[in-house]
């Protein structure tokens, strides 16, 4: 074999590796967790998103969070209508999405954790009390 050859079959096989990457990448396109779709409408927003984040903080309303082997239990200060979404980082297929009001005198929200997988999972939980006012709590779990 000569050293044209060589260059040739070399350059081939980077040419399918060029081709290789790019298949993938078209492939995982939409899966990545961490991108969001309408990032720039969240940033118009961001300042109602910031007041929500300081009333939590300005009426005391931050949510108790209990994870037990079956479930996850939020208790909020007051009764309100929730929205909770909980994002894998790792994969998000497995992302949870859920609306409803809190349940009981007690003002929980009950999430069963039986399809969930272990690991780290992000917490974004935005409600609505009574009175209409809003909130926003971020955080991060571990199961």
């Amino acid at each position: 074999m000569n050293w044209g050859t060589k260059i040739v079959m070399g350059m081939s096989a980077f040419m399918v590796f060029i081709v290789a990457m790019v298949i993938y990448m078209f492939h995982m396109h939409g899966k990545d967790a961490l991108i969001e779709e309408n990032y720039y409408e969240k940033g118009i927003n961001y300042n109602a998103e910031f007041d929500a984040k300081q009333n939590v903080f300005q009426d005391d309303a931050k949510p108790k969070i209990t994870i037990t082997s079956t479930q996850i239990v939020i208790q909020l200060k007051d009764g309100a209508q929730y929205d909770l979404l909980l994002m894998r980082p790792a994969d998000s297929n497995d992302d949870i999405k859920l609306k409803g009001t809190t349940t009981g005198t007690s003002n929980l929200i009950l999430v069963d954790r039986a399809k969930m997988t272990k690991g780290m999972w992000f917490l974004n939980l935005s409600w609505r009390n009574n009175a209409g006012k809003k909130y926003l709590f971020k955080n991060n779990i571990t199961l």
